[in-house]
């Protein structure tokens, strides 16, 4: 055991793996035994590893400015570029970016605007965001508080009646559907219970509701058809703001650009990181439309100072890695592909639907999951996280990485970049680690 305080680890399995390199789709511990990235990391190296093209960026970068920062008026060329090129990218009405390290601070940053606008446009109770079950946000105090795994929130106390943090149901048709509730009665349910909690809450105090397309660190929840219709119907009826959390979706995964074009979302603010820079080098944006900005740069221009931002906002070699990386998106069509693969994976990923432990499949584009199930037709879980884990310890010890998630569901993110070989590589691996745990829960009599 080293010093090291592992993130997100059961300090008891700390240290189980060492990687020592990687390359392409692959990543290669340091007893050399290779392993096919199903993960994509954690959802990130959409151009896999050891890009050429993107190390020769970042020592251009380097060598010409290694850093500057971006207060007090000044900035630098690599942060402009890719400023202007998200604004032009997203689904947004004259989108205004900031920039800085990671998915947790551009949705902490969203929230102090949040606040910062309710303050100078003189609705300074209008601060409370409604997030939903099985959402993940992010690990700083306030995403923390926005995030609704349990998990997460053990022990840290979270100030979430101090943030305003409301809580809705998810989209998970599968574990939040009635008895005989079709998916469009859970739709039209899950719209009239976000209403009545606006209605109670008060529409002038809320700002805004926080949501991923598709859920993934709680799960790979995909909403079902005319969901973020349906919501977005109630959101505009009372002013409140959709926030889309594209850290997962963003740049191809769902086969599109953005998760907001594939699931018919009309944000007025995003959060992208993850692959913005292939996670290659730290860098997040928060984006906002310019209405919103133009209220808070009116006020900071009378105060004479916006007072948010980290040292490491708009870091040169973040700014250069993430420019390069959308033009590697852009020139190699790499949505497209994803798309198509995506599509390849999914009909593959549903080949598992009829195994004895699944109980749902769930994806769309290049991110999946599977929930398993101690019995099919009743949908009865198994307690705790211990069958998911099984399953993927017995991918890993055949060369796949996967993630369990809450719920003993299993997930898929693979590097976009990826072929339909690849794909049944993955699978062939994924199955041999289904059947492995069916064997052992059988044996076990968890079942």
């Amino acid at each position: 055991m080293t010093s090291m305080i592992y993130p997100t680890t059961n300090p008891a399995m700390s240290e189980t793996m060492v990687v020592a390199r990687a390359e392409g789709p692959y990543i290669y511990d340091k007893q050399g035994k290779r392993y096919l990235e199903g993960m994509a990391g954690l959802w990130c190296t959409a151009l896999g590893y050891g890009n050429g093209e993107i190390i020769e960026a970042a020592e251009r970068q380097m060598r010409e400015l290694s850093f500057s920062h971006m207060f007090g008026g000044k900035t630098h060329p690599s942060a402009i570029e890719l400023a202007d090129k998200l604004a032009a990218m997203v689904p947004m009405q004259d989108g205004r970016v900031f920039l800085g390290s990671s998915g947790s601070d551009a949705n902490d940053t969203l929230l102090k605007l949040i606040r910062y606008h309710a303050e100078t446009s003189g609705q300074p109770d209008r601060i409370k965001v409604i997030a939903r079950e099985q959402g993940y946000h992010g690990v700083t105090l306030a995403s923390a508080a926005l995030t609704a795994i349990p998990t997460n929130h053990a022990h840290f106390q979270l100030p979430f009646e101090a943030l305003g943090v409301l809580r809705t149901g998810s989209a998970n048709y599968y574990r939040g559907a009635n008895d005989g509730e079709s998916e469009a009665d859970f739709v039209a349910r899950r719209a009239e219970e976000l209403e009545a909690l606006i209605l109670a809450e008060g529409p002038e105090t809320i700002a805004a509701m926080i949501a991923e397309p598709v859920s993934g660190a709680g799960g790979v929840i995909v909403p079902p058809e005319g969901y973020f219709e349906a919501i977005q119907t109630v959101l505009d009826r009372y002013g409140v703001w959709l926030w889309d959390d594209e850290v997962i979706c963003g740049f191809g995964r769902l086969g599109t650009d953005f998760g907001a074009n594939k699931m018919s979302m009309r944000p007025k603010m995003m959060t992208l990181a993850k692959a913005l820079s292939s996670a290659y080098v730290p860098v997040s944006a928060a984006i906002v439309q310019g209405d919103i900005a133009d209220c808070i740069n009116a006020s900071a221009t009378e105060v004479g100072v916006f007072g948010h931002g980290y040292t490491y906002s708009g870091h040169p070699l973040g700014c250069a890695v993430a420019s390069k990386v959308i033009d590697i998106y852009v020139r190699d069509k790499i949505f497209d592909h994803a798309a198509t693969v995506g599509d390849y994976l999914q009909a593959r990923l549903n080949e598992f639907a009829d195994h004895p432990l699944v109980g749902e499949v769930s994806g769309v584009g290049m991110i999946g999951a599977v929930e398993l199930v101690a019995d099919k037709a009743s949908r009865q879980p198994f307690d705790g996280m211990k069958v998911g884990q099984f399953c993927a310890k017995a991918a890993e010890d055949n060369g796949l990485v996967i993630r369990p998630l809450g719920g003993n569901r299993v997930a898929v993110c693979p590097p976009l970049i990826i072929e339909t070989t690849h794909v049944d590589e993955l699978m062939e691996k994924f199955g041999a680690a289904l059947n492995l745990t069916l064997d052992w829960v059988t044996a076990e009599r968890l079942i």
